[in-house]
């Protein structure tokens, strides 16, 4: 479930470089621009939600929330596939571009630039640098860590993109990460002896910082670290749920995921199971599950192996259980909410489990703005325990409700209705279903062999 940009506040005051905060008429048209965004991603209409979560970026860059959703929106549009060919020779050069605009004082017109770049592939680790800078020079750190981390994931092993990772972490005081940046690296050839100078010199700094902080702790019994004085407040008001937050994602990036779930537990406890915490802690462990997922995957493409597969699939596994424990709940305590009924159901399919799912599903078609993907997905699940009538009427209706603007989604219907109409004799149809999609897309699966196939039975 995407986040609600309501509760992304950006700071009201003007930044050097000359960023105003954004007018209440603006705030409201992105967090309406957001909310489509994140209905259409649900919707599985990824180029629509691309351009609208890419619009939200723009029209406010400090903005991790519009960030993580565009990121997450572009990852599922390419299906994990990274783009090549003449789109990443095109790009190549597109930090070069936006470091110009950024010297010329227009660093708002680089991410609007830079995202144009990212939307056709995003993979340009170049892009993403790019809009790093951008970012650094409207003083949106989150955001600039965001593009970062991107970089790290398209390419770990790069060089330039773990060079720039490293100096933003040591601006931040995190020289651990910094010193981790240049250890992957460190047996590159061309940068070797760079790197062993840079994690030499980190280590020092990190040694002084660390001195100078308990020297700071020693002489301020108050306390300076956020750390510290998160756990004071909790310690004396276990109930302090915002502050059991804040010291949580403090921990998730400082220390590890298991002590701020633990911050989490504890509190959960405290406030004899609040709902808000229960959720909170929720939709963390849910985002954590996916990490390791994403982690598993990496290391599959790194290096393939059956132990890998293995891992990844167990994984997996436990990822979707956890999903449908979570979406269940949810639909218990919301009942009248049908996003939480068309996302457990989704898993529930996913799952296997198609009767259950079914049942989900058609409670959510009484909503006019899901009817043609429900219908579409009603439709396959029907056909999985070979109910095969019910499955081509749902077939029909999601066409007659799948907008021009769902065109992926309208090309499966009409590849799924074309290869059922062909199963069950019907050649007419078959041929009907599978012609539209051919002008649509002759190249989607095997419609032409299909089509070729339903020819040839016809002479």
């Amino acid at each position: 479930m995407a986040d609600n940009p309501a509760d992304n506040r950006s700071s009201t005051a003007t930044h050097p470089s000359g960023r105003k905060p954004l007018s209440p008429a603006e705030r409201s048209r992105l967090s309406k621009c957001f909310a489509s965004g994140a209905d259409n991603l649900r919707k599985g209409n990824y180029d629509y939600a691309v351009e609208l979560f890419a619009s939200c970026v723009s029209g406010d860059p400090g903005s991790h929330v519009y960030l993580q959703n565009l990121l997450d929106a572009l990852t599922k549009k390419q299906g994990g596939k990274k783009a090549g060919g003449l789109t990443s020779l095109l790009a190549a050069g597109s930090r070069g571009g936006l470091k110009r605009l950024i010297a010329s004082g227009k660093p708002a017109e680089a991410i609007k630039t830079g995202i144009g770049v990212l939307k056709k592939n995003p993979a340009d680790t170049s892009c993403l640098l790019g809009l790093a800078d951008a970012c650094e020079a409207l003083g949106c750190v989150e955001t600039e860590g965001l593009f970062l981390r991107r970089a790290l994931d398209v390419a770990p092993l790069d060089p330039t993109v773990n060079k720039q990772c490293a100096a933003f972490m040591e601006r931040l005081g995190q020289f651990n990460q910094a010193i981790a940046c240049w250890q992957r690296i460190a047996e590159l050839k061309t940068v070797k002896e760079e790197a062993q100078r840079e994690i030499a010199r980190l280590s020092v700094e990190k040694t002084r910082y660390d001195l100078d902080n308990r020297g700071r702790k020693s002489s301020q019994p108050t306390g300076a670290s956020p750390l510290e004085t998160l756990r004071r407040r909790l310690a004396e008001t276990p109930t302090d749920t915002e502050a059991a937050f804040e010291l949580a994602d403090l921990l998730e990036r400082e220390a590890s995921v298991e002590e701020a779930e633990k911050v989490l537990c504890d509190v959960l406890a405290a406030s004899g199971n609040d709902l808000k915490v229960r959720e909170h802690l929720e939709d963390r462990q849910l985002r954590w599950a996916k990490r390791r997922v994403m982690l598993a995957e990496k290391q599959l493409e790194a290096e393939d192996s059956p132990d890998r597969r293995e891992s990844l699939s167990l994984l997996q596994r436990a990822l979707l259980k956890q999903e449908i424990e979570v979406y269940a709940a949810r639909t218990d305590r919301y009942p009248e909410n049908a996003s939480w009924k068309y996302e457990l159901a989704l898993r529930l399919k996913a799952a296997g489990s198609f009767a259950e799912a079914i049942k989900q599903f058609q409670d959510v078609l009484l909503d006019a703005r899901r009817k043609g993907v429900v219908a579409l997905e009603l439709g396959e699940c029907f056909q999985k325990i070979k109910q095969y009538p019910l499955a081509m009427r749902n077939y029909q209706t999601a066409l007659e409700h799948l907008s021009d603007r769902e065109i992926d989604l309208r090309k499966r219907a009409l590849y799924r209705a074309g290869v059922l109409a062909a199963g069950l004799k019907d050649r007419d149809a078959a041929q009907k279903y599978l012609s539209a999609l051919a002008e649509l897309d002759f190249g989607y699966r095997d419609v032409a062999s299909r089509l070729g196939k339903l020819a040839a039975d016809a002479i």
